[in-house]
């Protein structure tokens, strides 16, 4: 009997971040020398505070099934985190505990979205958000997000995006790949859109709310605008700013009834988040913020690296990210050149097999993010590999006739 896939999944990609990093994988396994700068993973260690913690819960026989919506004692340091550090109130039931940041946008999805309802992606985005609407029956619709605004989304290209059919605005600031942030004018603007438009829900992705530079912080949505807390999912995790990619832990607050609602979606998909990892994400959470402040301030100098060098390339142009780990060049200058082999750069795909085969360094084209011609490049990296990348990258740019 053959097998046949199911129609949900038909015509899917595969997320481009991850299809580039097997890419440059399955080079280095015949010994070339790649640098691979297309995962968004940070490259430090996990606290020691976790680590400690979560090896205490196993030698205690903290292994049997947790709660499904989490551990009181994590949502309980979700709550204090939220209060402490966004200005959000929320109560145990308005919290969730999920196996990383993806799964809460899964639940979301999976609660709410009915076959033709319109999930709003600024663009560039973060590859899994219309991947994931698409799952669910849903129909993402692209606001572009301009370089030229420092890829912030306007109220004006919000209030075209919105429809009838919008269900959800998703909103991720600092953002994955540009490393935009939107100030607190920038989010009032928005909010003057959305209480225009009642009928749609906002899913804030904040995972990147300390990697914030040059002294700007982040604010969340709901604490410029608390009118609108009781439609907005505030979602964010152990992945990044603490280095915690592999444990597994995102967190959400938000309204009773959305929280109910995909906790019962976790409960028939995954069940309770690894209690190990519960007990690590406390730890961190309670930790002092020096270590966290220390890799952000790493991240700003690697930044600077990366945008200088790149902002030196002739063809290329590159918007100083505010946020994140990511720089993100556009490629206008090199669409239509060839490569020593004759290859023509017609697209951001084009440019980023043709640099992967010729220089051996591996990003991601921004038409996986929505916004082309430009590509993604990860600066969770050392300084010498990012230096080296860099130099690479120039080389390949002048080879271009």
């Amino acid at each position: 009997m053959t097998f046949e896939i199911a129609d949900r999944l038909k015509g899917l990609p595969q997320p481009a971040t991850i299809a580039m990093s097997a890419r440059a994988r399955a080079l280095r396994a015949q010994g070339v020398d790649v640098i691979s700068l297309a995962l968004g993973e940070p490259d430090f260690a996990s606290p020691p505070e976790a680590v400690e913690a979560a090896a205490q819960a196993g030698r205690e026989g903290d292994t049997r099934y947790p709660p499904v919506g989490g551990q009181p004692a994590l949502k309980q340091a979700v709550i204090e985190k939220f209060s402490h550090e966004n200005g959000l109130k929320f109560t145990l039931d308005q919290i969730l505990i999920a196996n990383g940041g993806k799964q809460l946008i899964f639940n979301a999805f999976m609660a709410s979205l009915n076959a033709g309802d319109e999930v709003i992606v600024p663009a560039p985005y973060w590859v899994s958000y219309p991947i994931i609407a698409k799952m669910m029956g849903g129909v993402p619709v692209e606001a572009i997000c301009r370089e030229e605004d420092g890829f912030r989304l306007s109220a004006e290209a919000l209030r075209r995006a919105i429809t009838s059919r919008t269900r959800w605005l998703v909103l991720n600031f600092p953002n994955n790949p540009s490393g935009a942030i939107m100030e607190r004018a920038d989010l009032e603007a928005i909010a003057d859109i959305l209480r225009q438009a009642p009928h749609v829900w906002i899913l804030a992705d904040e995972i990147y709310e300390h990697l914030t530079f040059d002294g700007r912080s982040h604010v969340s949505l709901a604490a410029v605008a608390p009118d609108l807390a009781d439609r907005i999912l505030t979602v964010n995790g152990m992945a990044k700013a603490y280095a915690m990619t592999g444990w597994r832990v995102g967190f959400a607050g938000g309204p009773l009834p959305l929280i109910r609602a995909m906790t019962s979606v976790q409960s028939n998909a995954t069940s309770g988040v690894c209690t190990l990892a519960q007990a690590g994400a406390v730890a961190a959470l309670q930790t002092s913020p020096v270590r966290r402040d220390g890799m952000r301030d790493i991240y700003q100098k690697r930044r600077d690296q990366v945008v200088t060098a790149l902002r030196a390339i002739p063809g290329l142009t590159c918007a100083m990210p505010d946020g994140a780990f990511y720089a993100y060049p556009g490629l206008v200058g090199l669409i239509g050149k060839r490569t020593q082999n004759g290859r023509e750069i017609r697209t951001d795909l084009d440019f980023a097999e043709a640099l992967l085969d010729a220089e051996y360094v591996a990003t991601v084209p921004g038409s996986a993010f929505g916004l082309s011609p430009h590509i993604r490049l990860s600066c969770a990296a050392s300084e010498v590999q990012l230096r080296e990348a860099c130099q690479r990258i120039e080389r390949f740019v002048r080879s271009l006739s």
